[in-house]
């Protein structure tokens, strides 16, 4: 079990997930990693732990560098149970540390792990608290809300290094430790997918850890996320953050998604002639059927692109079963900045497409009016369709202007 630096003494000892497929409805196909870190100074300290499960992985490459009982203190970013779940386990290994977390996080291992915390040497920090290790010195930095209440980052002074949990991460399962290993451009696709099914709905909150990160004048030489890979290099590090800067504010290329599903496949006809109207507009368009692509996938479609459009056929007068699963997706995802659009079919009566156009209206998006048409289109209908496509590419092009 190798360990890996991430920078001079601080150290990679985490876990590879290789089979995992869904997190909490999240589809993973490529699996991810939890990812530890091990400082070693005058007081050893590992920062996060693993998912359950994982702790020999990890206590496998800690015993690499030091002596399990030397251990002094434990850092806890995040207390979600993909990062805290193995803290019990590890205590019984390494015996009792001095564990550092905010208060939220304080309060919400009592509600996971009940009585047993009571027994635990909790310390509570704030940001702008200091811990001297000896050499180095870790600044703590509360982050609520990224993605959960309790989250904080870590930063390590003198080396540089930012930990921020579940801040700059991907779910990405690989014997290799960092981006410009990997590849930046299939990182970058794999942390979108990440910001768009985890991220999205915090985009305010982003935008004030930037803004706080700046004000401190925190010098970032690397970075180690809890989840993927690290970054190293000045040029990924600035791409990532720049790019987390984009999202955060909803800015996107002027491209359309599609992202439909059919019956017997009237909605797949008009989809297939509004795709045709939107590229004689010399727009990028992107088509995904529901029913054959990863939920994750429709998210981070919506994230990357300008505009997204639905398309239903109408069951049992209302939504197509899968249509729904998406719309309630992207209805916790909270987009923003999007021009949305609905369209489909229906057969003796409607009612599909009317109730994604209410939903998307009820988001505060930028709502074109709604196209349906009963039975299988005609090639009046058809012509109709292309011209929406067109007039969707359009407005994707002036958006702004």
């Amino acid at each position: 079990m190798e360990r890996c630096r991430l920078k001079d003494d601080i150290w990679w000892v985490g876990a590879i997930d290789w089979n995992v497929r869904d997190f909490h409805g999240y589809e993973t196909p490529r699996g991810t990693t939890y990812n530890a870190y091990l400082i070693t100074d005058e007081k050893l300290t590992l920062v996060d732990t693993v998912r359950e499960g994982f702790g020999p992985e990890m206590l496998a490459r800690v015993k690499s560098c030091c002596d399990l009982k030397s251990i002094d203190y434990l850092v806890v970013n995040h207390i979600e149970m993909d990062h805290s779940g193995s803290i019990a386990w590890l205590l019984d290994q390494v015996g009792p540390v001095k564990m550092f977390c905010s208060k939220r996080a304080a309060e919400g291992l009592r509600q996971l792990y009940g009585s047993q915390v009571d027994q635990w040497d909790l310390n509570v920090v704030s940001t702008g608290d200091e811990l001297s290790l000896g050499t180095y010195t870790l600044s703590f930095i509360e982050a609520p809300m990224l993605h959960w209440p309790d989250s904080m980052f870590t930063y390590v002074k003198e080396a540089k290094v930012l930990l921020p949990n579940d801040g700059f991460g991907q779910h990405l399962a690989t014997s290799k430790r960092f981006a410009d290993e990997v590849g930046l451009e299939e990182v970058m696709e794999r942390a979108s997918d990440y910001y768009g099914n985890i991220l999205m709905p915090f985009g305010n909150q982003v935008q004030k850890m930037l803004q706080r990160i700046g004000e401190l004048g925190l010098e970032i030489e690397a970075i180690g996320p809890s989840h993927g890979v690290m970054w190293r290099t000045s040029g990924d590090i600035s791409r990532v953050v720049q790019a987390y800067d984009a999202w955060s504010r909803f800015e996107a290329p002027p491209r359309v998604a599609i992202i439909f599903d059919t019956m017997w496949h009237s909605t797949e006809k008009m989809t297939r002639a509004i795709e045709d109207g939107i590229t004689q507009e010399g727009v990028e368009c992107s088509v995904f059927q529901i029913s054959r692509s990863a939920l994750a996938a429709t998210a981070q479609a919506v994230l990357d692109h300008r505009a997204f459009l639905v398309g239903t056929p109408t069951l049992n007068n209302g939504v197509y079963p899968k249509v729904g699963g998406f719309m309630a997706h992207i209805k916790g995802l909270r987009p923003k900045a999007r021009l949305a659009g609905a369209y489909g079919s229906y057969g003796w009566g409607g009612g599909g497409v009317k109730w994604v156009d209410s939903e998307l209206r009820g988001l505060g998006l930028d709502v074109i009016d709604p196209l349906e048409f009963k039975f299988v289109p005609t090639e009046d209908d058809l012509a109709a369709c292309e011209e929406y496509g067109r007039d969707v590419a359009r407005r994707v092009k002036a958006w702004g202007s």
